[in-house]
């Protein structure tokens, strides 16, 4: 037990690290909140008809600039790490390799919910969704999407945090392990949208189910991918 304490302390110690340096550099989340608010002023411009075709295309937009400005700050989240060998130092230091995870993990989530936080209401007003009107079930689903691809971007963050293509490999590697959280994601947030709630409960116990298998898979593999 006092090991487990120990280390979400040190969890929280480095998600604290994290947040600390983004208040003084301002660069990870003005960078995702541009890129994500490009994308959804994008796509309104060109696949916004009518109301009823905006409220369709809008959570494929959401999950799009969550996917897209999601892989944009998981880079750079590691590209720090990487920086005056600052990865080396944590790796010698006392802390076990899944609190490492764990607080990555935590920083990123804050980065990319204060991301969603602001881009969401723009999709939603742009696309004419009805967002207000589903606000609860909809910002569940967010949530869990968004837990489950951070979870996937820290754990292959730290696989290719040491490669010379990393963000490239970071994407290859990404899309396709998260796409089930993406696509199921999107489809509950239409069906949503559409006010049809028959099958809801099933696309939430699956993204609980995937964010329960990337964690512990990130506990499992992080000290391995670490000493790699």
């Amino acid at each position: 037990m006092e090991t487990l304490i120990l280390g979400l302390r040190d969890a929280l110690d480095i998600a604290r690290k994290d947040l600390r340096i983004e208040l003084r550099a301002r660069e990870i989340v003005p960078t995702m909140t541009l890129f994500a608010a490009l994308v959804a002023i994008l796509a309104s411009m060109a696949l916004y008809v009518d109301d009823d075709t905006g409220r369709r295309v809008a959570p494929g937009v959401l999950w799009i600039v969550l996917a897209f400005s999601g892989t944009l700050g998981l880079s750079r989240a590691w590209s720090r790490e990487r920086e005056q060998s600052a990865l080396r130092g944590v790796l010698l230091s006392p802390i076990a390799a899944w609190s490492v995870f764990l607080g990555k993990s935590l920083g990123s989530l804050l980065f990319v919910s204060v991301t969603l936080a602001v881009v969401t209401p723009l999709v939603a007003l742009l696309l004419h969704a009805p967002l207000w009107t589903y606000l609860a079930p909809s910002l569940l689903l967010l949530s869990l999407g968004a837990l489950g691809f951070v979870l996937a971007g820290t754990l292959f963050g730290a696989m290719t945090a040491r490669t010379r293509a990393r963000d490239l490999l970071l994407a290859v590697v990404l899309y396709p392990l998260t796409s089930p959280a993406l696509l199921a994601g999107a489809v509950a947030t239409r069906e949503v949208f559409e006010g049809r709630f028959g099958d809801y409960a099933q696309w939430v116990r699956l993204l609980v189910a995937y964010d329960v298998i990337v964690l512990a898979a990130g506990l499992g593999l992080m000290e391995w991918l670490l000493a790699d």
